[in-house]
């Protein structure tokens, strides 16, 4: 390294350690607040000391701090969960389905938690192909949390126990919903895809002449171009596109008629659409 890049380097380094001794006697202060360091956040971000991906995340950590359990999870009627009396059969239906690998185990209703069930856990039967399981010898005891817990507490129980998802429970004890350690994190460094997320150029998939799966993250010019439709919102998804026909977010299987199509909510959660079946129909329908 040059000699004055090693100097630039150390200024700069310098110059961070002021900033985050500054934060941190902030976070430390009785009387400090929120709004102050945010305040530090982007003087420092607009003095060049911090870029435009780090600034959302250290807004996204403080924002943390404020958050509840309630805020972000994912509500009792679209948990995706496996009665105890499941096959094997019926249970790999479930995994494959959802795409998911981690699963609420129920017994007669939703607030009969047994367990949480690992689908990575079932693997050894496979390759053994086995047809019987024992579902009790696979069940892991499941966490559960309050929702009034604070996100950057339930985040740090997460990393200390290993454990990646919870079962939100309310005051009486009835379960309200689940979270997982990825939507904690994806309140700091925003959404997280994974292996089963769909690539950009799978937006849509076509089942027969008149039904179509369309990821909500679908492009509205994209859908347009396809279809030539004349689709025309403020949204830039179909997904935004249908919640902001509808004046909310809808539940699965909830539908919406518009612009000659048949909108029909196929996986969603609390916060947002993952995908819809779209049928072309006549106008006048």
């Amino acid at each position: 390294m040059k000699a004055d890049e090693e100097t630039e380097l150390s200024h700069t380094l310098s110059k961070l350690r002021r900033v985050f001794s500054y934060l941190s006697n902030l976070l430390h202060s009785k009387s400090s607040s929120l709004a102050e360091a945010q305040d530090v956040i982007e003087r420092a971000q607009r003095s060049g000391l911090l870029n435009f991906d780090v600034l959302p995340m250290l807004e996204g950590i403080f924002r943390v701090t404020d958050m509840r359990v309630r805020d972000i999870m994912v509500s009792r009627s679209k948990m995706i969960v496996i009665s105890d009396q499941s096959s094997l059969d019926d249970i790999l239906k479930t995994m494959i389905s959802s795409g998911h690998s981690r699963f609420p185990v129920i017994g007669d209703d939703l607030d009969d938690i047994r367990g949480t069930l690992l689908a990575k856990d079932l693997l050894p039967i496979l390759a053994k192909h086995q047809q019987e399981l024992q579902l009790d010898d696979y069940i892991r005891q499941a966490v559960l949390v309050p929702q009034s817990k604070r996100l950057n507490t339930l985040l740090r129980e997460f990393r200390k126990s290993r454990n990646h998802m919870a079962i939100v429970i309310d005051e009486y004890g009835g379960v309200c919903g689940l979270v997982t350690i990825e939507d904690v994190l994806e309140q700091i460094v925003g959404d997280i895809s994974d292996e089963h997320d769909q690539p950009e150029e799978h937006y849509i998939y076509k089942h027969d002449n008149h039904s179509y799966e369309i990821q909500a993250l679908t492009p509205v010019e994209y859908f347009n171009r396809y279809f030539s439709s004349e689709i025309n919102s403020e949204a830039d998804t179909i997904g935004g596109f249908v919640i902001e026909r509808l004046g909310h977010t809808p539940d699965k299987s909830e539908s919406l008629k518009s612009d000659g199509f048949l909108f029909k909510v196929s996986q969603s959660d609390s916060r947002r659409i993952h995908s819809l079946e779209v049928k072309k129909i006549d106008i006048d329908d």
